[in-house]
This record gives C-alpha cells, structure tokens and sequence, in this order.
C-alpha cells in the first residue's frame, strides 16, 4: 500500500538548529508527491514529503502484532539526511510496521527513525493481515539427558588410579590419598 509520509518543519530553538523536523503523520494510498507542500503557518510548514509502499511480510507477523499491541499503534518512517543539496533535507527509505525492523535501522546511527501513529484504517489492514498470517509457535519443552549429576569428581582424570604427581587433583583427593 502506498503510504504518504507528512514531515513537519518548524523554527530551531537554537543558534545551531535552523531548522527542525519530524515526522507527524502518514497518508494511507496517497499519489505520488515529492515535497509538496500542504500547509503553512507562520514559519510552521507540513511537507507531503515522499510516499513509500509498506509492504507486509508473512515472516514478520510476529512484529507486527507487537506494535498493533502497543497502547498506540504506530508506523515507523526511515529517513536519511539527503546528500545532494535541494529542497528536501532528508530522503525517506522506508515505512514498516514492524517494530523490530525499525529498532534493526536505529543501529547504525545513520538513520533518522521517527515514531507515527496509525490510522483507523492501517490499524484494520495491518490486523487482517496479522490476523490470516500469524500462527503461535507451541512451546516444546526440552527433556532432560539421563546424565548422571549426582556423581561427584574431585579433580581431573580417574581417582580409582593413585597417581602421586596428579596435578589436577584437588587438596581434598592428595590427602586421602597420603593417608
């Protein structure tokens, strides 16, 4: 499904920051739009900034339950600081709905990951899919070896052989065997 991302550009609070952006909502099955700009006020502008698809994999239904549930269910938008010079500061590479996925993008520090909440209307599609795809692994519980823990070894190699010069035995093993 395309999905319109909305990124807001307001004033910076510092001498250092112009400019500060972020993610503020998304556009489910919007056309195609390279910054186009959809409202503005004062210095206050929202961006209609690129429309990914989101696209959901059988493999991650797991993921995708763990944000549906959430105490607010939430899209996760990709973005990197643009290196060619232009109007938009950052590119958008991606839209997911997977938590996870999102988490793997915030290891590298070269992503910006931004947090948005789903419409009515994703949280239905997504829930759907979650709810044809997703099957509970069941639980196996792993039986135990017949190993035997209740053998005592006191030092490295056979105690029945008495060995004067064993350096792996313990203090304990040598002063039976001196007595």
């Amino acid at each position: 499904m395309p999905v319109g991302v909305v990124l807001r550009r307001t004033p910076g609070v510092t001498r250092w920051l112009k400019w500060r952006w972020e993610a503020v909502g998304v556009l489910p099955g919007a056309g195609a739009a390279e910054w186009r700009e959809l409202r503005r006020e004062g210095d206050v502008v929202e961006y209609h900034a690129a429309t990914p698809v989101l696209e959901l994999h059988g493999a991650d239904a797991e993921a995708y339950l763990a944000g549906l549930s959430a105490e607010i269910p939430s899209l996760y938008i990709v973005m990197r600081e643009s290196e060619t010079e232009g109007p938009s500061p950052y590119d958008v590479l991606l839209v997911t709905a997977s938590p996870y996925e999102a988490q793997d993008y915030t290891d590298s520090g070269e992503e910006i990951v931004e947090k948005v909440p789903m419409t009515p209307g994703l949280v239905a599609w997504v829930r759907d899919f979650v709810e044809e795809f997703y099957h509970e692994e069941e639980f196996i519980k792993r039986k135990r070896d017949r190993k035997r823990i209740d053998l005592v070894q006191d030092g490295v190699g056979d105690a029945r052989i008495v060995k004067p010069a064993d350096i792996y035995a313990s203090p304990a093993l040598k002063r039976r065997r001196l007595q």
